[in-house]
C-alpha cells in the first residue's frame, strides 16, 4: 500500500519573520500587512495568542494588549521563495513533493519505497525534520496513508506521528478539532453553535445540505474527509540547473588559467543549452579553495543569452575585480539557470531609438560583474513615517524605456546624507515650542529659514520627536536640518539643490 506523509510548518510566515529577527523568539510576535500602527494583524505566535492578540486586529490594538508585541511584514514573494527552497530540500528525501496551493507551509511527500533505503519510515521522517531544523524551520511530520488524514493530524499535533494501518489513521483524524483546519472563521463559528467541534462530528452531517448551509469550502472538505475525493500527488516540477564540475590537479592561483578552465566548462553548458533551445540567464561559479573553504560568485547577463564571448567577458571582470586570490582553487563547479528562447523576428527596416537600452543594460551588467551584484540600485518609494524611511534601495536588473512627464515648474531636489550629520555647535532650545532658527543661535551662519515642520510619533517601534527646517546659509546653500528632542542635538539631514 502506498505511504504518504504530510509535513506542516506551523505559522509559516511567523517562522520566516523570526529568522530575520531571532531576538524576538521569546516574546509575542505578529505578521502584519503593512508596517504602520493601523496595519492589520495576519498571523500571531503562541505568546501573542496567550495575551489575547488575534488575527484581524489592528497592530495598535494588539499593542494595547501586549506592550512588547513585535511585528513585521512578510511579502508574498518572500513566502514563495521560501516554499521553493524547502521543496528543493525535500526533493532530496522524496521523489515527489507537493506544496499545498491554498495554505503556505504545508507539504505532502510520497514515502513509498523508502523503507529499505532508510531502515524504517520513522527514520526517514526524523531525518526530514532534522534537515528542516538545520534550515531554521520547526516542522511536524505525520506518516500515514491518505491526504486528508495526514493533513488534519499534522495541523493538530505538535509532534510527529506514525500510523501502520488506515483504520488507526482514520480513527485518530476524527478526533481532530475543526479549529485546526483551514476553515473560514464564519463557517467555523456556525459549526460551533451547532455543537460540531471535531472532524468526526463534521463527518456525521448529511452530505446533501453542507454546500447550501456552510458553503463550497466546507463541502469540499467534507468530501475529502469522507474519502470521496482521492487526489493523487501533484508534485512540484523543479527545473534542475545545468551543472558542470572540474577537479584541478593542483591548487591554482592564476586568474588567467582559472578563466581558461571555466571556459571549458562553460562551452559544454552552452552546447547543452543550444540543443534544448534555451538561454542562460544566471551563472553560479563555485570555488573550493585548498585551505580557506568555499566561495560562490553569481553572474547575470543583461538578457538571457548563449553568447560565449559576452559571458566570458563578465567572468573575467568578476575574477579580475577580486585581485589576488586568497588561496589556491582545487575545484570549480558551474551551475547555469536557463529560460526558453524567446521568439524574435528581424525587421528589414527597423527604426531604432536614439538611446540603445540593450547597450545600456550590457554596460550595467559589466558594472555588476566588476563591482558586485549590489552595485547598481535604484530608489523605490515606501510608506514610512520618517523621511529617511520613505525610500529604499533595490537592485536594478534592467533599464526600462523612459516615460517622461511634462513638468510645468522646476522642482528642487533634496539630497540625503548617508547618515545625518551632527551639528555640534548649534544652540539647544529648552523645549520644542522654542525651537527656532535665529542667526544668533547659529553663529550668524543662517540668513533665512523655513519651519519648523514637526514630526512626532514612532511610539510603536521607537519614539521620535523632530523639528525640521530648511536653512539658507550665508554661502547660498540650503541645508535640510532638524532638532531631535530625545537626543538634544541638531542634525543635518541633507541639502536642497
Amino acid at each position: 500500500m502506498d505511504r504518504m506523509a504530510c509535513l506542516n510548518l506551523p505559522v509559516f510566515p511567523i517562522q520566516l519573520l523570526l529568522q530575520k529577527h531571532p531576538d524576538w523568539r521569546n516574546g509575542p510576535v505578529a505578521v502584519v500587512d503593512s508596517d504602520k500602527p493601523q496595519g492589520t494583524i495576519l498571523r500571531v505566535n503562541e505568546h501573542a495568542r496567550d495575551l489575547r492578540v488575534r488575527p484581524g486586529m489592528r497592530y495598535a490594538a494588539g499593542l494595547s494588549l501586549a506592550r512588547d508585541l513585535r511585528a513585521g511584514v512578510v511579502p508574498d514573494q518572500e513566502i514563495h521563495t521560501a516554499v521553493t527552497a524547502i521543496c528543493k530540500r525535500l526533493d532530496t528525501h522524496s521523489p515527489r513533493v507537493e506544496p499545498a496551493a491554498a495554505e503556505d507551509g504545508v507539504f505532502w511527500l510520497d514515502a513509498s519505497g523508502l523503507k529499505r533505503l532508510y531502515g524504517s519510515l520513522e527514520n526517514w521522517a526524523q531525518q526530514v525534520r532534522r534537515d528542516l531544523l538545520n534550515l531554521g524551520f520547526h516542522a511536524t511530520v505525520v506518516l500515514g496513508f491518505s491526504r486528508f488524514a495526514t493533513y488534519a493530524l499534522a495541523k493538530a499535533q505538535p509532534d510527529s506521528l506514525f500510523f501502520n494501518s488506515p483504520v488507526e489513521e482514520r480513527t485518530a483524524s476524527q478526533r481532530v478539532s475543526l479549529d485546526c483546519l483551514a476553515l473560514e472563521a464564519k463557517t467555523n463559528d456556525l459549526l460551533r453553535k451547532l455543537g460540531i467541534r471535531t472532524v468526526g462530528q463534521f463527518l456525521d452531517l448529511p452530505p446533501a445540505g453542507i454546500a447550501k448551509r456552510f458553503g463550497q469550502q466546507a463541502a469540499q472538505l467534507h468530501r475529502l474527509a469522507r474519502g470521496k475525493i482521492d487526489l493523487p500527488l501533484n508534485p512540484l516540477r523543479l527545473p534542475a540547473p545545468l551543472s558542470r564540475h572540474l577537479v584541478l590537479d593542483y591548487p591554482e592561483k592564476d586568474v588567467r588559467r582559472l578563466t581558461a578552465a571555466i571556459e571549458q566548462l562553460l562551452e559544454s553548458i552552452l552546447q547543452k543549452l543550444n540543443k534544448r533551445g534555451r538561454q542562460l540567464y544566471e551563472l553560479k561559479i563555485w570555488f573550493h579553495f585548498d585551505r580557506v573553504g568555499n566561495h560562490t560568485e553569481k553572474l547575470r547577463p543583461a538578457a538571457p543569452t548563449r553568447d560565449r564571448r559576452l559571458l566570458l567577458d563578465l567572468i573575467r571582470l568578476r575574477l579580475s575585480s577580486a585581485g589576488r586570490l586568497p588561496d589556491g582553487v582545487v575545484e570549480i563547479k558551474l551551475n547555469a539557470k536557463s529560460v526558453a528562447t524567446a521568439p524574435n523576428q528581424n525587421h528589414l527596416l527597423e527604426v531604432r531609438p536614439k538611446r540603445d537600452l540593450e547597450a545600456a543594460n550590457r554596460a550595467l551588467a559589466r558594472v555588476r560583474a566588476d563591482l558586485g551584484n549590489e552595485a547598481v540600485v535604484r530608489a523605490q518609494l515606501q510608506e514610512a513615517h520618517l523621511p529617511e524611511g520613505q525610500f529604499a534601495w533595490e537592485p536594478l536588473h534592467k533599464l526600462e524605456t523612459a516615460k517622461p512627464r511634462v513638468v510645468h515648474r522646476v522642482c528642487l531636489i533634496r539630497r540625503f546624507n548617508f547618515q545625518p550629520l551632527v551639528l555640534a555647535n548649534w544652540a539647544q532650545p529648552r523645549n520644542m515650542s522654542e525651537v527656532q532658527l535665529q542667526p544668533s543661535n547659529l553663529q550668524r551662519t543662517v540668513v533665512r529659514s523655513w519651519g519648523p515642520f514637526m514630526i512626532s510619533g514612532g511610539w510603536w517601534r521607537r519614539a521620535v520627536q523632530r523639528a525640521y527646517f530648511f536653512a539658507e546659509i550665508r554661502t547660498g546653500e540650503i541645508w535640510w536640518v532638524y532638532y531631535d528632542r530625545l537626543r538634544n542635538r541638531w542634525f543635518q539631514q541633507g541639502r536642497v539643490e
